[in-house]
């Protein structure tokens, strides 16, 4: 008699078992069969406290994943934004060093640009380091209007992009490790809510309508 939880979510599920203890210990034919079945008021107490545990391990479960897609959206909206610059330091660049083979290849803008995150970044980070210490080349790219104030803005944005993608695995890393947690919560409390309704459709049998007062829609 265990939910499908495939076919509910999580806190309909919550929801649907914190109704069953409560009921189960205040509707007085209710409390007074399941008692006969052994699930007095102190067995009940005891599964409303698995309830609250995860009911706590969902909640936690819910502020990390809230928490990820935010330090997520940060690190997404970081990248753009240095995507955007590079992309149009990259295309004056090339102009610039149309004819300078040697250095298009020191600031790595000969070749195609990369399309993991990793290689992406540090073609970026060879651009914009190279740049900002070579004085001929912030020269020559001043033709173009990409000023040493803009090298600069540009390596700090390198900077603060690594540090948003660490924020971020931390993040996920620490959501994971709670959904974990969460799902053998959910194992344990998915288990013992299953023997109570299977105690509690024995003991109702005669009585198939309380059971209603227990989650269970009983047809006709």
């Amino acid at each position: 008699m265990m939910i499908t939880r495939r076919k509910f979510s999580e806190a309909d599920i919550l929801e649907q078992y914190r109704i069953a203890l409560e009921n189960a210990q205040t509707q007085s034919e209710i409390a007074a069969v399941m008692a006969d079945l052994g699930y007095d008021s102190k067995v009940l107490e005891e599964g409303k406290a698995l309830l609250a545990k995860t009911r706590a391990a969902y909640d936690l479960n819910k502020t990390e994943n809230d928490e990820t897609s935010a330090a997520y959206a940060d690190f997404s909206d970081k990248k753009k934004q240095l995507e955007d610059t590079f992309t149009l330091h990259r295309k004056k660049a090339k102009v610039v060093f149309r004819s300078d083979a040697l250095t298009a290849e020191k600031l790595a803008i000969s070749e195609a640009m990369p399309r993991t995150y990793i290689k992406w970044l540090e073609k970026v980070k060879k651009f914009y380091g190279t740049a900002s210490a070579d004085k001929e080349i912030q020269k020559k790219l001043a033709r173009l209007k990409i000023t040493v104030d803009d090298l600069t803005a540009a390596n700090t944005s390198v900077a603060a992009l690594e540090a948003a993608r660490a924020e971020y695995l931390k993040e996920k890393g620490e959501s994971q490790n709670v959904t974990q947690t969460k799902n053998a919560a959910f194992a344990k409390m998915d288990d013992w809510m299953s023997e109570f309704y299977a105690v509690a459709k024995i003991g109702l049998e005669d009585n198939p309508q309380l059971l209603e007062a227990l989650g269970k829609t009983v047809k006709g």
